[in-house]
């Protein structure tokens, strides 16, 4: 027999946790995200700088929080622990924008980039094999743009991306509190 629920009037069918919803999309987009570097990596042969590298550690660190915050809003954890899961979230994904930024200013020439992929290349003397291994090393610098559609780069798309996830983590924790 169907479940009760299912006649009751008003029912809809649809999950309206903001939690759940906020922890799934974020999981979701985040992956999407992660799989689009990726695919721009080792498809188009676009090569990430060390910049490029260090903003995908937000990702590989909200793809999990937001599964499992969206996995404990569906098995009724403890409410403030999932709000601050969220909290933690919008944290993560705010540094993450200001890296992008950071990163997108760099590619501008606003401001100057770390040293190790945007400073000069000094001459390395007569090393030899090493030299010559050097030759062969593509280096990616963090002040030249590889790619850009609408005058943006993926830095700058990343910086715009991790707003959105920073908003819909604090959409979801405001939500959250309306409803409690």
């Amino acid at each position: 027999m169907a479940s009760d629920a299912i006649f009751k009037p008003g029912y809809t069918g649809r999950v309206r946790d903001p939690v759940f919803v906020a922890g799934a999309a974020i999981a979701f987009i985040a992956a999407d995200v992660l799989a689009g570097a990726w695919f721009f990596q080792l498809v188009l042969d676009i090569r990430p700088c060390p910049l490029c590298l260090e903003q995908r550690y937000a990702y590989y660190l909200a793809i999990p929080l937001a599964v499992l915050i969206a996995f404990g809003a569906a098995r009724n954890v403890s409410r403030p622990l999932l709000i601050a899961g969220l909290g933690a979230l919008a944290v993560i994904w705010l540094a993450n924008a200001g890296l992008g930024a950071y990163h997108a200013g760099v590619e501008w020439g606003f401001w100057q980039g770390p040293t190790d992929c945007s400073g000069p290349i000094t001459d390395l003397g007569g090393g030899g094999s090493l030299l010559d291994g050097l030759n062969k090393v593509k280096v990616i610098r963090c002040d030249e743009v590889q790619w850009r559609f609408l005058g943006l780069s993926l830095a700058g798309y990343n910086a715009l991306i991790s707003l959105a996830l920073a908003a819909l983590a604090l959409r979801g924790i405001g939500k959250s509190m309306k409803s409690a």
